[in-house]
């Protein structure tokens, strides 16, 4: 299962996640944003895990965020890991430049409209983000207003939380991406007790919207490996209904002084 960054949508994660859902012979469940974006998300994890035995979830951004909350919360072992591309807080989002960024634009999408806040934002941006994102605002216009302001509200887990993750945590992120700051991947990845982070580029993603989950399912290996051999599982069982899957990245090596 795997969940959107905020002003995108379920085409986005598709595409990301969608080859790298085919290779481990999964089904990809996309989650749509709704008028609520947190709780939504919430629920919407509730309602597709009730209906498979074993799941991965992710997502980009807030999504990751979202998704990572879910696999700390579950008591009843469905949860076999969590792919978690460019996560752009720990906490409170109160000193987070994309929770600044999130208010800004729902700010502006107020005073001056869509329109006028898609131009100013493909005027800063490189054309495939500028199209993607283009592509998302008028299509979840009006709501996205509201779901931009949630996420900049949302409080994402701690590394003192992720420290009790107990399935993998595969994590992808880029040096230079500012919004989505790799130190917050570095800190995850030191918290959780198995985890991997694989760095990719910004300009390597717009190129290739496939990236992000290719390089989530890299580092799920680099952990997990007996996944890519019989399923799913938390444990290295095959899981005995796979479903939903999510996200990219690339390895950083374990252990002391890894930096």
């Amino acid at each position: 299962m795997v969940i959107p960054g905020t002003g995108s949508d379920a085409d986005n994660v598709t595409r990301a996640f969608g080859h790298a859902a085919a290779t481990l012979g999964v089904e990809l469940v996309a989650l749509e944003p709704t008028s609520a974006l947190v709780d939504g998300h919430r629920r919407g994890l509730d309602r597709a895990a009730a209906e498979h035995d074993c799941v991965l979830v992710g997502g980009v951004s807030i999504g990751a965020a979202i998704a990572l909350e879910w696999a700390l919360a579950d008591h009843v072992g469905r949860c076999a890991g969590v792919f978690a591309a460019l996560p752009a807080w720990s906490g409170d989002a109160d000193s987070a430049l994309a929770a600044a960024s999130a208010r800004a634009t729902a700010d502006a999408m107020e005073r001056n409209g869509l329109e006028a806040t898609v131009a100013e934002m493909a005027a800063s941006s490189p054309d495939w983000l500028a199209e993607e994102l283009s592509r998302s605002w008028r299509r979840l216009h009006p709501e996205v207003i509201g779901q931009l302001r949630d996420a900049a509200r949302y409080c994402a887990p701690t590394p003192a939380r992720i420290a009790g993750l107990t399935v993998p945590l595969a994590l992808v992120a880029a040096p230079d991406d500012a919004i989505h700051p790799i130190t917050v991947a570095r800190a995850w990845e030191d918290a959780a007790p198995r985890s991997a982070l694989v760095e990719v580029t910004l300009e390597g993603w717009g190129r290739d919207p496939a990236l992000l989950g290719a390089s989530c399912l890299d580092a799920y290996l680099r952990v997990e490996p007996s996944a890519g051999r019989s399923g799913i599982s938390a444990d290295g069982r095959s899981a005995a209904s796979p479903s939903p899957t999510t996200a990219a990245t690339e390895r950083r090596p374990r252990g002391p002084g890894r930096r």
